[in-house]
């Protein structure tokens, strides 16, 4: 849903949104709704025009305005929305993190050069959210020491981890950098996940 709104050159409505992705317009609600309890999008009234009142419009927050607050509001509304109201709750939560992960790669400045580089800047940007994470010199493997949403991640695993394993490919595709191999085991370690983006000892162009 958050792709679907940054797509739009100007606020959108419901019925706007219903037509174009072919959600039942209550669904579309929940999401919306979430999206901006999390910050990620803000909400305003249409001009009026006539009788009754007007219909709310819809836009995306400039990325600049987001962060890491707004990224737990997000992945936490997404584990509680989607698992309940989508039919394919994996699958819509790995889109918003892939759109939230490309969010956050066009913030970071210098933009990394390089597959090395890459992975090494999606654990930069996954040390800004919380994650502290543990990675090998290459950054092939990477241990998610912490979860910033880590009940809500033990409910919905399915959910969550689909959000961040979103972010990460996100992040790694706008930096030019290949995404076939990356891969998240949630829980794999006493203490944190593991996030693997590359086979270890790859030779690959820093």
């Amino acid at each position: 849903m958050l792709a679907t709104l940054e797509q739009q050159d100007a606020p959108v409505t419901v019925a706007a949104l219903t037509e174009a992705t072919g959600h039942h317009p209550n669904t579309l609600r929940e999401h919306l709704d979430a999206l901006v309890e999390a910050g990620l999008a803000e909400r305003s009234r249409a001009a009026a025009s006539g009788r009754g009142r007007p219909a709310w419009l819809y836009a995306a927050v400039p990325a600049a305005a987001s962060g890491s607050p707004e990224y737990a509001g997000l992945a936490t509304a997404l584990a509680m929305q989607l698992a309940r109201t989508s039919e394919d709750a994996r699958e819509e939560a790995a889109t918003a993190g892939h759109a939230w992960g490309d969010r956050l790669a066009d913030a970071v400045r210098p933009r990394p050069r390089g597959a090395v580089a890459a992975r090494r800047g999606v654990v930069g940007v996954l040390d800004g959210l919380g994650f502290a994470p543990d990675a090998d010199d290459r950054a092939s493997e990477v241990r998610l020491r912490q979860c910033p949403l880590l009940e809500a991640a033990r409910e919905q695993p399915d959910v969550v981890c689909s959000v961040h394993l979103g972010i990460v490919r996100g992040a790694l595709r706008a930096w030019g950098a290949e995404t076939g191999e990356v891969t998240l085991v949630p829980f794999a370690e006493a203490g944190s996940c593991l996030l693997h983006m590359g086979a270890p000892g790859r030779s690959d162009r820093c």
